[in-house]
């Protein structure tokens, strides 16, 4: 049985200005989503500039934060916004929802398209490839934060989360199963799929089924939010519902990609 080290969420304070690793997960991604974007605008067959990029990154941030936030709140949270509307602004203290992040980044993908005379999918099948850099990242501050736990199990690698309300008992640290999954597997997959021209939206589509089974899978090893708990069938939780439509769309998105490259 393991145990959960309770790592201080605060890596360094000066007065009231603190250092967390949430954030700095973060920015782990964003920098590493910018610096790998810029490598892959330097390829030929690349849609954008290096100086696209840039501008690429400034809006997936500003889709991410706004949409992350707003998403938790409507989907996960929104007893508690109504009774302290500014827990919205305090992102630190963490709840940040993917299903929602990937609303806010699509929303932003379509503005920064119009800009550059692009088309939708030509920009998200571009960045598709840079997201799980993030995705993985944030897993590891949801592990550091310790939250976001799993189901308990009596396997070997099972962990005690003290401290966090979980108990005593071993739980699968779900955290680190996303992080594999949604961070390191994800991506190894798109840059390697997307490192020759694929038809447009067929990156895209491979993101959103892979992410949606990724998702829907670990669902099933993951404590559901207390506050929602199950929402059917005993086993059905928020996060499975919101991936179902990723999936589905996935799945769309690369019969036609392919169906219309093959009808030329």
């Amino acid at each position: 049985m393991l145990v959960h080290p309770e790592i201080d969420p605060v890596i360094l304070q000066v007065g009231p200005l603190a250092v967390r690793w949430y954030g700095l997960m973060y920015l782990i991604g964003f920098v590493g989503g910018w610096w790998l974007g810029r490598y892959r605008a330097r390829q030929g067959n690349s849609v954008l500039t290096e100086e696209a990029v840039n501008d690429l990154v400034f809006y997936v941030a500003m889709g991410v934060v706004l949409g992350g936030r707003i998403g938790y709140t409507l989907f996960y949270n929104l007893p508690g916004f109504l009774s302290d509307p500014f827990s919205l602004l305090r992102i630190w203290e963490g709840g940040m929802s993917f299903h929602g992040g990937l609303l806010g980044v699509l929303v932003a993908m379509g503005l920064f398209a119009r800009r550059q005379g692009l088309t939708f999918f030509q920009v998200t099948d571009f960045i598709a490839p840079l997201v799980p850099i993030g995705l993985g990242a944030g897993r590891i501050g949801n592990f550091i934060n310790g939250e976001l736990w799993g189901r308990t199990t009596d396997l070997p690698w099972g962990m005690v989360f003290r401290g966090y309300g979980a108990g005593e008992v071993p739980r699968h640290p779900s955290q680190l199963y996303e992080a594999f999954l949604e961070g390191l597997v994800l991506f190894a997959v798109l840059w390697i799929y997307s490192a020759k021209p694929r038809p447009t939206m067929a990156v895209s589509g491979l993101f959103l089924l892979l992410y949606g089974v990724f998702r829907f899978a670990v669902e099933f090893v993951r404590e559901p939010d207390l506050h929602l708990g199950f929402l059917a069938l005993d086993w059905l939780t928020m996060g499975q519902l919101l991936s179902t439509p990723m999936i589905l769309f996935g799945m769309l998105f690369l019969w036609m990609a392919y169906r219309r490259d093959r009808e030329g």
